[in-house]
């Protein structure tokens, strides 16, 4: 196996919020949206066979 591609930030912008209907009812309204990591990954693993591990980054605080 050899790198392919190897990145690092926020995968999918994720937001998420309760949207009022005009019948009075709330539903939870999600949007996603890629973000350049997203996109240059799937450019550089577009018709290869794979293999991804992910790792999650601590967040600072402050």
């Amino acid at each position: 196996m050899k790198k392919v591609f190897e990145g690092e930030g926020t995968f999918v912008e994720y937001e998420e919020r309760r949207v009022k209907l005009e019948n009075g009812h709330e539903i939870t309204h999600r949007r996603e949206n890629p973000t350049d990591l997203w996109w240059r990954l799937k450019e550089a693993i577009k018709g290869k066979k794979v293999k991804i591990v992910v790792y999650g980054l601590e967040e600072s605080e402050g």
